[in-house]
């Protein structure tokens, strides 16, 4: 065993037994280097990367790749969803160099963290090869070594050298973005641009929140168009393509990652608990503001296959399900466990195999190495399942849940679990559900209980099984999304005292990581570890960028709080990102959120004394733009002067005249569309 077995990480720990010399990322590693004089080996990964295990099997299980390896440098593992501060620097370095990047990633670094070549995954023959080249160089061309370091220096630290522009950012901003997913919209298949198709929940949001608040002008140069018929369209079309594909799971419910093709057939099967959060979301505002019972199915059965597969008893969300599963012979393949040969299928079903075979689209030849991802491709969107076809999911689910289960990563990642523990608030206020209520004040619990520091400060993972279970300082956007999480936890339950968590948690990440000087959001905090560059996360990726999300919680925080200085810093991020939105606006979609609410300013709505029916009058609509107090009485102005028994909707603080009836409340709430 190696220094792995020390650690946390489940990603790390399948490490733990390689021959590679691996170390943890620490000082440790960085000074047995500067000792000996090498490189660093930097392998980053995560425990559902199915290239990463390809390549761990390959190489670094390999023992006689893993003596090149501890012969000629000081290898470090990292787990990129602990640490992605390290693994952002270290991947805009690869990207810088490549022009692409992903996972697994190497990348060879100087004593003292400098990187100076890189890239992804390598087949072992070539992986050999390349190390004993780097080697070379490193020993015999020192200048050649310093010459990429130098330019990768000032690539990576762009991001925290970016200046504000003098205004905020406006609704064109927001207009060009839409014209730009309107051209990259995939009109067959849904969703934007080809293979490989991710969901791209941030721009679906956009688009979504656009069709209830109202289209800008640029989406078409046709003044007779139907804007919002166009932008329903790419919503429908991407939202339907998905939930019939199979990168949604029609026996158990959850998303995979992405797929690897145009139709959302075939995915990458892995299922990380941020995409959950994020579809969860996304599906959620879509069936509230379109009526779609369907959409509401995929909400109920992604939050169900969360709560079946991904929570800890206690309330945590575990990170992740890997895409592979072991055979009869302890074998991993990618996407055994999710699919279905004809002959298995029968065997569950018996008589019934028949209707369930025709349901999901199955054929002798099947549709992945043999097998049969079930689907609904060919009936796009008709996937509310009739009595006998349900009946027939729940005993396949039954029989699949026999089988040997993928891995998985039962970390609890502070930022994951916030973005679920918001989506969760707003299917339970949305859809009446109080065990999902319940859920989310069981994980805002858990949070509190186990990833806050007596001193108020913030991990980023627990895992059970660690000394201390809690590690790793909390980043950014750990904190942007909790802010988010817990003002949404307020406005679910009522209470006070979650909307004062989340002030304190704002003030903890506007103290910590904020830029006096150009404004905005440092990755780390200005106690963290020093890294070879303090990042800031601009960009949306597979998870919102942090100060997109901060902005956004922060103008929320603002209007329910009565607290200036958070809308005032959401102010200074907007003008710090409007200088990079124009060069990829698809990139910040979430930014532009916060820019569309900036600009339409925020409606509270105040419901007094004990009144559920105006509540559930508010609840059953999506209204992107509002924010909801009732139940206790905070101190924020909110409050100031209202009588008991009445509804106050306001916009900017600036009142219609209170309602007591359902009637008179829906009037007011459908005059904001």
């Amino acid at each position: 065993m190696n220094r792995l077995a020390n650690e946390t990480s489940p990603y790390l720990r399948q490490h733990a037994s390689n021959p590679v010399d691996w170390y943890p990322w620490g000082p440790e590693a960085f000074a047995a280097a500067a000792e000996r004089h090498v490189p660093i080996l930097l392998s980053v990964g995560y425990s559902a990367c199915h290239w990463c295990h390809v390549m761990a099997h390959e190489c670094f299980e390999d023992v006689e790749t893993a003596e090149v390896m501890n012969r000629l440098f000081v290898n470090i593992k990292v787990d990129r969803e602990e640490r992605p501060d390290v693994d952002s620097i270290y991947m805009d370095a690869v990207q810088a160099m490549t022009g692409r990047g992903g996972w697994p990633m190497t990348v060879f670094l100087t004593p003292t963290g400098e990187p100076f070549f890189g890239g992804t995954y390598y087949p072992r023959p070539q992986f050999v090869q390349l190390m004993e080249a780097v080697a070379e160089v490193w020993r015999n061309r020192p200048a050649d070594v310093q010459q990429n370091v130098t330019a990768l220096g000032e690539a990576l630290r762009r991001s925290a050298t970016l200046q504000p522009t003098a205004d905020l950012p406006g609704m064109p901003f927001v207009d060009r973005a839409l014209d730009h997913l309107a051209q990259a919209f995939d009109r067959e298949w849904g969703g934007f641009g080809s293979a490989p198709k991710f969901p791209s929940t941030m721009s679906l949001d956009l688009v979504a929140r656009t069709i209830v608040t109202g289209a800008g002008p640029a989406v078409s140069t046709d003044p007779a168009a139907d804007l919002t018929g166009l932008l329903t369209d790419i919503l429908t079309t991407s939202l339907d393509a998905m939930a019939s594909g199979g990168i949604y799971d029609h026996i158990g419910g959850g998303f995979a990652r992405y797929s690897v093709d145009e139709r959302w057939l075939v995915p990458h099967f892995e299922k990380m608990l941020y995409d959950q959060a994020l579809m969860v979301r996304l599906y959620t505002h879509a069936a509230l503001a379109l009526g779609e019972a369907r959409y509401r199915q995929v909400v109920e059965e992604t939050i169900g296959d969360v709560m079946r597969e991904l929570r800890h008893p206690d309330g945590g969300f575990y990170s992740a399900e890997d895409a592979d599963s072991p055979d009869d012979n302890g074998h991993g393949h990618e996407g055994l466990f999710h699919t279905w040969t004809v002959d298995e299928l029968r065997a569950t079903l018996g008589p019934d195999a028949d209707a369930a075979l025709d349901w999901y689209e199955f054929t002798a030849a099947g549709n992945f190495e043999g097998r049969t991802i079930p689907s609904r491709l060919n009936h796009r969107g008709r996937i509310e399942r009739p009595a006998h076809i349900e009946a027939a999911r729940v005993r396949l689910l039954a029989a699949r849940t026999q089988r040997p289960h993928p891995g998985l990563d039962d970390k609890v990642l502070t930022e994951w679990n916030a973005l679920m523990l918001s989506s969760l608030c707003e299917a339970a206020a949305g859809f009446d559900r109080p065990d999902w209520a319940a859920a989310a004040v069981a994980n805002g619990e858990f949070l509190l209980a186990n990833l806050k520091r007596p001193d108020g400060r913030w991990h980023r993972s627990w895992h059970a099984d660690g000394s201390p279970p809690a590690r790793h300082d909390a980043l950014a956007a750990d904190h942007a999304a909790l802010i988010d999480a817990f003002t949404r936890l307020g406005e679910l339950t009522g209470k006070v005292s979650w909307l004062d968590e989340a002030c304190r948690v704002a003030d903890v990440m506007l103290d910590h990581f904020w830029d006096p000087g150009q404004g905005g959001l440092f990755t780390s905090p200005d106690d963290g570890e020093k890294l070879i560059t303090r990042q800031k996360d601009l960009l949306d990726n597979a998870t919102p960028s942090a100060n997109s999300s901060a902005a956004w919680a922060l103008y929320r925080l603002a209007a329910l709080t009565g607290e200036a200085r958070y809308a005032n810093h959401a102010d200074q991020i907007l003008r710090l990102l409007a200088r990079a939105i124009p060069q990829a606006p698809s990139a910040f979609s979430q930014a532009l959120a916060a820019v569309a609410l900036r600009s339409a300013g925020t409606t509270e709505i105040v419901i007094t004394g004990d009144r559920p029916d105006l509540l559930a009058e508010v609840r059953r609509r999506w209204l992107p733009d509002a924010v909801l107090a009732w139940g206790e009485q905070g101190d924020g102005p909110l409050w100031a002067g209202r009588d008991d028994g009445l509804a106050f909707v306001c916009h900017d603080r600036v009142c219609n005249l209170p309602v007591a009836t359902v009637e008179a409340l829906a009037g007011q709430l459908e005059d904001l569309r």
